[in-house]
């Protein structure tokens, strides 16, 4: 099961740190020598933060959320104020246990499905306490 390792929150006040950007997207077939060029710079707090008071680096542990490209290690910029929908992966609170699922509503109930065959979903019944403590929105893989 994807679990929640570490949690941090980011600090965005410091010095932003610049990085170029290629002026262009980078093909994954044949290379075009035309295209050796940047054109100017990023902060990625501005570019991977949408509110800096709600959100948060989690780190994942397990590999139950690896279908979705989230593998044990990562981490997850997620936002607490983001509102969940269906399909969102979500940080939740299920029984007092932090968990990282995609969220399901479906008639039967709501269900914290996992990315991973060997892993069963959960459907939250009717006495289960759950509570969505946060949406992810970007996963820091490292290669």
């Amino acid at each position: 099961m994807a679990s929640i390792q570490n949690l941090c929150s980011i600090d965005v006040e410091g010095s932003p740190i610049p990085l170029l950007v290629a002026g262009t997207s980078i093909p994954a077939g044949y290379p075009s020598p035309a295209q050796d060029y940047f054109s100017g710079e990023i902060n990625l707090s501005d570019y991977l933060i949408h509110d800096k008071t709600s959100t948060f680096i989690v780190r994942v542990s397990g590999d139950s959320m690896q279908g979705a490209g989230i593998s044990d290690g990562d981490e997850l910029i997620v936002n607490r104020a983001r509102k969940p929908v269906d399909g969102s992966i979500v940080v939740a609170v299920l029984d007092g246990e932090m968990t990282v699922k995609r969220l399901r509503l479906t008639p039967q109930g709501v269900v914290l499905q996992a990315e991973n065959p060997e892993y069963p979903d959960i459907l939250v019944g009717e006495w289960g306490a759950l509570s969505v403590w946060a949406v992810a929105e970007t996963c820091i893989h490292r290669l």
